[in-house]
């Protein structure tokens, strides 16, 4: 008997414990090596967690929900079992006693009652069994289309949902995820510790989309990414970083710390709630660069791939509620930075140029700042510098 322990990934410092979302085998069935057991959730990412060694699933020590930490054992795996499971199930088949079963033995190939990836960080946040909805995928795999249509009402009654029905005023009662009771946690940590302010200001984008226009073809066929807004936000931000320092600095207990870099987070929607991956030294990315990644970040939020890394640290964030439809807010900051760039939807608003009413496409800009160490006139002109960048999106190319 070989007996492989299967252990809690190595977390990073700053995560102590995290969550166990749902085995994807149950004790005794067999697994393959690499094959993955479980998920696991912290206040930042979705970790997978693949089985060390072939053979067959004999203990689970930490059942779905389970708070573990770096290292913990959560279940056992033992190699020698898997030559004995083997036989066993093939000898199973041809038996004249199963014949009530021999039509359902071609599902032992299927793929019903899992979930793909995408999927199951869905069903988790809803609280729902991967095997209580019906799947749509290959060999009955649960997509994540299934996955969004399914409520707890079509599961079955087993499923972990708490539902009180008091007439025709239904009530569900859902626990937080860690990712959200994170987010929660922060966004009170920022208002409570942090002075913040919010300075607004609006931008004429017409320069900015006259330049995108004109190059969008050519850049797309070079670069293989389209040319986005994004990255002349982020390329403005960087540019007025620059000028100003402190915005881009963090405190650390009476000390002001200022970075000599410019670590830009964007921050993104994603299945489990929102999350702030990081652009490093985004005064080196050029345009592509940072459309390139900022793709890859949206990907990977929407397949809750993003690693601890690259979701840890950052000097700056730009928030982007203009893809909803947001036309102001005041974003919060992000702790330990000292402030944030809101940026909303781009409409045609009637301005006044030189005595005369013309429509022009208008973004509001918000940036909120830490007024502890950060005072107006420093965040009254960081974002007037944004503005002037974004409207003469050529001083960026020159570093004017």
């Amino acid at each position: 008997m070989a007996i492989f322990e299967v252990k809690v990934p190595e977390l990073s410092e700053s995560v102590a414990e995290a969550t166990l979302l749902q085995w994807k085998k149950k004790a005794g069935e067999a697994v393959a090596a690499d094959e993955i057991l479980i998920e696991i959730e912290t206040d930042k990412v979705v970790l997978e967690v693949p089985a060390p060694s072939a053979g067959v699933l004999t203990e689970i020590v930490e059942a779905d929900g389970a708070t573990v930490v770096s290292g913990q054992v959560i279940a056992k795996i033992d190699s020698a079992a898997q030559a004995a499971a083997a036989p066993a199930e093939a000898a199973a088949a041809p038996a004249p006693a199963a014949a009530p079963v021999a039509a359902a033995a071609p599902a032992s190939n299927s793929k019903a009652g899992i979930a793909m990836p995408a999927a199951a960080k869905i069903l988790a946040e809803k609280n729902i069994a991967a095997a209580d909805v019906a799947g749509s995928g290959k060999d009955g795999r649960v997509t994540k289309g299934d996955a969004l249509a399914a409520t707890p009402a079509a599961a079955k009654p087993a499923a972990p949902v708490v539902q009180a029905i008091a007439g025709e005023r239904p009530e569900q009662r859902v626990p937080m995820t860690r990712l959200r009771a994170r987010v929660a946690e922060r966004l009170l940590q920022s208002q409570s510790t942090n002075a913040i302010l919010t300075t607004f200001n609006e931008v004429n984008m017409a320069p900015v989309m006259a330049l995108r226009k004109k190059y969008q073809e050519k850049f797309e066929k070079q670069h293989g990414v389209k040319l986005g807004f994004m990255s002349f936000f982020v390329k403005a931000a960087v540019h007025a970083l620059k000028q100003y320092p402190v915005v881009n600095a963090s405190v650390d207990g009476n000390d002001i710390i200022y970075h000599g870099y410019f670590d830009i987070g964007i921050a993104v929607g994603s299945p489990r709630g929102l999350v702030v991956p990081i652009l490093r030294d985004a005064d080196q990315l050029s345009f592509a660069d940072i459309e390139k990644k900022i793709a890859e970040f949206g990907a990977k939020a929407k397949d809750g791939k993003l690693s601890i890394e690259e979701m840890s640290g950052g000097t700056f964030s730009i928030s982007n509620g203009g893809v909803f439809g947001s036309m102001m807010s005041t974003p919060i900051i992000n702790p330990p930075q000292s402030a944030i760039l809101g940026v909303h939807a781009t409409k045609d608003r009637a301005v006044v140029e030189n005595g005369q009413v013309v429509v022009r496409p208008m973004n509001y800009l918000a940036m909120s700042y830490d007024h502890r160490i950060i005072d107006g006139r420093e965040a009254v002109l960081a974002l007037v510098a944004m503005k002037d960048a974004l409207e003469d999106p050529a001083r960026l190319l020159f570093d004017l």
